[in-house]
């Protein structure tokens, strides 16, 4: 059983061979269309496709003008690029321990970590569970600091009834196969700010002034020669937008089975106390399960493998919920960073399973994964 997959049906041909007949191959009138549906989805103000949710955090870092000297505090358990942002501009990221119950960047311990050189935050709403974002945003607003949400496991996901993606200054979506729905790689920068999103839509094009356009591309910036930022070709093709645009009539229907397989899991794996299930009373309504991660607390790393390897045994594919990326060799022997810095964050990537949960996955299924791994318990 594998852990996911994409879905894909036959609109997602229609629109490539709409968009291959057209001739608009690079970005032109599918991302369009794919920023527009996002908008409404997410009721931000702009949206602008780029090639990766890392693209996305890269843009995101450029349009804030962080650079070196500056600190960016990033949670301790994530994926490796919500740190590396900060770092590809030249800033410092500096961690910050995690929720227990959420696995999100604990707000009561950020305040610890703000120096006078700290500039932006960045909230990861990990598995598609929102970070808790009222203290978050108090604090960024107390310490004028930006907030850039990392959801690149977050498309649809609410924080109290509010989709996520604006509350922050900045955005960052992935659209990568694993996600809910995807575009194969790619990813969204989502503001409300008018200024950022110029920024980013100039930053994604090379650093022109104008952005050109697609169906009178030798009236753009090419022959104004204007390219005052210095810039990158980080822009979404037409061909992945086409797909993007049908993989969203499918939203709603993905996140409600995603819902609907997490309910049954949690139902089947609360008759084992060792299983801590996810997700939050307080914050969990929103929650659109990207993936479903539990923990087992005590386990450590070599039981939790144990219990990996049965399920694999039995053809069941499993991962670790995610990584420290403070524990990894480039940051470990840059800043002399170690688990015991980030005690809870190390403890969690030892102690989370991902479980399958794909699209058309039965309750047959549920039950056979979740035989496997009690069994193995």
């Amino acid at each position: 059983m594998k852990l996911t997959f994409p879905c894909f049906s036959g609109d997602e041909i229609t629109n490539l061979r709409e968009c291959l007949n057209s001739g608009h191959v690079t970005q032109g009138p599918f991302v369009d269309r794919f920023e527009q549906r996002f908008r409404d989805v997410h009721g931000c103000a702009h949206a602008l496709a780029t090639t990766s949710c890392t693209a996305a955090l890269h843009l995101a870092m450029a349009a804030l003008e962080v650079g070196p000297g500056d600190e960016v505090l990033v949670p301790a358990f994530t994926w490796i690029t919500s740190a590396h942002c900060a770092e590809y501009m030249g800033a410092k990221a500096v961690f910050v321990d995690v929720d227990p119950t959420t696995f999100n960047i604990d707000p009561a311990k950020i305040e610890a970590a703000i120096t006078p050189n700290t500039k932006a935050i960045v909230a990861v709403h990990l598995f598609g569970l929102s970070a808790d974002m009222d203290p978050i945003m108090a604090i960024a607003k107390k310490h004028g600091l930006a907030v850039v949400e990392d959801a690149a496991c977050a498309i649809g996901t609410h924080y109290k009834g509010q989709p996520i993606g604006a509350i922050g200054d900045l955005g960052a979506f992935s659209f990568h196969p694993r996600k809910a729905i995807t575009t194969g790689e790619g990813g969204m920068v989502s503001t409300n700010d008018e200024a950022l999103a110029v920024k980013v839509a100039s930053l994604r094009n090379h650093g022109a002034s104008v952005e050109a356009h697609y169906l009178d591309e030798d009236l753009g910036p090419w022959s104004m020669n204007a390219f005052p930022n210095l810039g990158f070709n980080l822009r979404l093709s037409d061909i992945q937008a086409a797909v993007g645009v049908a993989q969203f009539d499918k939203l709603d229907a993905l996140l409600a089975h995603r819902r609907a397989t997490a309910a049954l899991y949690h139902e089947r794996l609360a008759v084992n106390g060792d299983i801590q299930r996810p997700g939050s009373a307080a914050l969990s309504e929103g929650h659109t399960y990207q993936s479903y991660v539990i923990r087992l607390p005590g386990f450590g790393r070599a039981r939790r493998n144990a219990a990996m390897a049965v399920l694999r045994d039995q053809d069941i594919m499993t991962r670790p919920g995610t990584h420290c990326p403070a524990v990894s060799t480039y940051y470990a022997s840059k800043y002399g960073t170690s688990a015991q810095d980030f005690p809870l964050a190390a403890t969690l990537e030892h102690e989370t399973i991902t479980l399958p949960l794909f699209p058309g996955m039965r309750e047959s299924d549920v039950d056979q994964v979740c035989r496997a791994l009690l069994s193995a318990l």
